[in-house]
């Protein structure tokens, strides 16, 4: 019998990545101290006592080298300040999305207006920009002036984006990738 699992449920925390005070397993450890300079090589018992009588944790940085690296700092801040840090490259993420444009080759004058101005939008906001054409039955007659109108409107917009990618010969869709300046 399958056991169905609820999805409401979150699954739990990830342990923490570093193995701190009673955790440590190595038998002499090399401690560094909380202003970053080296200690030496103690016995386990002798560096958290250390830490004790500083009131900071020793945390495993290194536990692959020989013998293991130790610090002295406070583990709930040192957590703290990576969280920060993640969070600050998140921010710093940007996502390129392609932000795709439907256009026909009868559109008129005023919706290639608004359509060249949400193109616009779309660079300045440093997105990819896919203007696409697509051919139906008796249309497919006409894709000659579906290009010229693709690049008519790559031309209008050649101050703010470059092309990234064409694709002018298939007899039912045509497209032009822009990417900003």
């Amino acid at each position: 019998m399958r056991r169905s699992r609820n999805r409401f449920i979150k699954p739990l925390q990830q342990q923490d990545k570093h193995r701190i005070n009673e955790k440590i397993q190595a038998p002499q450890v090399r401690v560094i101290d909380d202003n970053g300079e080296q200690v030496g090589i103690q016995p386990l018992q002798q560096a958290l006592s250390l830490a004790q009588e500083s009131q900071l944790d020793l945390v495993e940085i290194a536990p692959q080298a020989e013998p293991p690296v130790c610090k002295l700092i406070d583990y709930g801040k040192y957590k703290y300040q990576l969280q920060k840090k993640e969070s600050e490259a998140k921010k710093k993420q940007t996502d390129n999305a392609v932000k795709e444009l439907k256009i026909g080759y009868r559109t008129d004058v005023g919706d290639l207006k608004t359509k060249m101005r949400h193109a616009r939008n779309f660079l300045s906001d440093g997105n990819r920009v896919k203007l696409s054409m697509r051919f139906r039955g008796r249309e497919k007659a006409f894709v000659d002036l579906g290009k010229e109108k693709l690049e008519q409107i790559v031309e209008q917009l050649s101050d703010v984006a470059n092309i990234y990618e064409r694709n002018l010969r298939s007899r039912s869709q045509v497209y032009i990738t822009l990417t900003p300046d």
